[in-house]
C-alpha cells in the first residue's frame, strides 16, 4: 500500500502520531485481539481503545468483525495491510498518450451499464437525484453529476478511456476509490462481498466490514444524513497478480486482461445476490466521504 505524503491522506498519516495507535498495531502484528483484550494489554479503557480502532479502521489499516464470545458479542480487530510505504516525492502525473502510461478520474455517475436493486439511489453534492429506491433513476441524465451512489445488490460498470497507442500494452493497472457496504440508513457492522472485474474477468472479491455513518464524512455535504464515508481501497493488477492495498487477492495477472491499444477497457463493481455477504455497495466522489477524489485509474506500460 503506497501512501503519498499529502494533505488528502491525513487520516492515514495521523494514525502514526499516537503512541497508543502504534502500540495497537504492534499487538495486532502478533495476532487478532478484541477490544477488551487490547484495553487490558495497554492499561486503557475500552472506550478509548474503541476510538483509536475507529481511526485505524477508517484509514484502512485495521479491520474489525463482530464475533460471539463468552460475554456476548465482541469486536475482533486485525491488521488489514501487511506493508505501507510513504511516498515523499511523487512523479508528475502522466498525460494521456505519454510513453509511460496515463491516469484518469472517472466520476461515480459516469457508469455506462448498471443493474441495481433497492435500497438504491444517487445524490449530487447539493440534492438527491430522482426518487429513493427506484432503479429507473440510474438512467436519469442527471446521474452524471452524482457524487454518491448506492445499491443493495447488482453492479455498475464504467468504461475506462484507453489512451494506449500502437503496440503499447499495459504492464500494470490500478484503481483507487472510496467504497463501503450499503445498509438501510447505515450500519457500521454490515459486511459485504464486493467483486471488482476488468474486461469481464473477476479479479478480486473484497469483504467490506460496514456501511459507515456514525460520524460525518470530511467532505460529505451538511444536508446529507445517511451513509457518510467509505474506505479508500487501491486495486492493483500487475504481472505478479492482483492486490488490494498491497495484499494479494488473486493470481489474475495484467496480461490476462487484454489491456492494449484499441481494446475496450471495462471496470465493474458488483455485489451479487449470490454472495455469502450480499451487503451492497456505496461509492463516493470527490465531494462526498473522506477523500477528495473520484474513481482514479492509472495505467502504466
Amino acid at each position: 500500500m503506497n501512501i503519498d505524503v499529502t494533505t488528502r491522506n491525513m487520516n492515514v498519516l495521523e494514525c502514526f502520531s499516537s503512541e497508543t495507535r502504534v502500540r495497537i498495531i504492534e499487538l495486532l502484528n502478533e495476532k487478532p485481539y478484541n477490544i477488551g483484550e487490547l484495553a487490558e494489554a495497554l492499561g486503557l479503557s475500552s472506550a478509548i481503545i474503541t476510538k483509536h480502532i475507529q481511526k485505524l479502521e477508517e484509514a484502512g489499516i485495521v479491520s474489525t468483525e463482530n464475533t460471539v464470545g463468552k460475554r456476548g458479542t465482541q469486536k475482533r480487530c486485525s491488521l488489514n495491510v501487511d506493508k505501507l510505504t510513504l511516498v515523499l516525492r511523487t512523479a508528475e502525473e502522466e498525460k494521456p498518450g505519454s510513453q509511460s502510461g496515463f491516469a484518469v478520474d472517472l466520476p461515480v455517475g459516469q457508469y455506462i451499464r448498471h443493474e441495481v436493486h433497492p435500497t438504491c439511489g444517487l445524490a449530487s453534492s447539493y440534492k438527491r437525484i430522482g426518487m429513493m429506491d427506484d432503479p429507473r433513476y440510474f438512467d436519469d441524465p442527471e446521474r452524471m453529476t452524482a457524487e454518491h451512489l448506492w445499491f443493495a445488490s447488482g453492479f455498475v460498470e464504467y468504461r475506462i478511456p484507453n489512451y494506449l497507442v500502437g503496440k503499447e500494452a499495459a504492464s500494470s493497472l490500478s484503481v483507487s476509490l472510496e467504497i463501503c457496504s450499503e445498509a438501510p440508513f447505515y450500519n457500521d457492522n454490515w459486511p459485504s462481498d464486493i467483486t471488482f472485474s476488468i474486461n469481464h474477468i473477476d479479479v478480486a472479491t473484497w469483504t467490506c466490514p460496514g456501511d459507515f455513518g456514525s460520524k460525518r464524512g470530511k467532505y460529505t455535504p451538511e444536508w446529507w444524513v445517511d451513509t457518510q464515508y467509505g474506505l479508500l481501497k487501491v486495486l492493483s493488477i500487475t504481472d505478479e497478480g492482483t492486490f488490494i492495498d498491497g495484499v494479494r487477492f488473486s493470481d489474475i495477472r495484467i496480461h490476462q486482461l487484454n489491456v492494449q491499444a484499441g481494446q475496450e477497457l471495462l471496470f465493474r463493481i458488483s455485489s451479487p445476490e449470490s454472495a455469502a455477504n450480499c451487503g451492497g455497495v456505496s461509492l463516493f466522489g470527490k465531494n462526498f466521504g473522506n477523500y477528495p477524489q473520484d474513481i482514479r485509474v492509472t495505467i502504466t506500460v
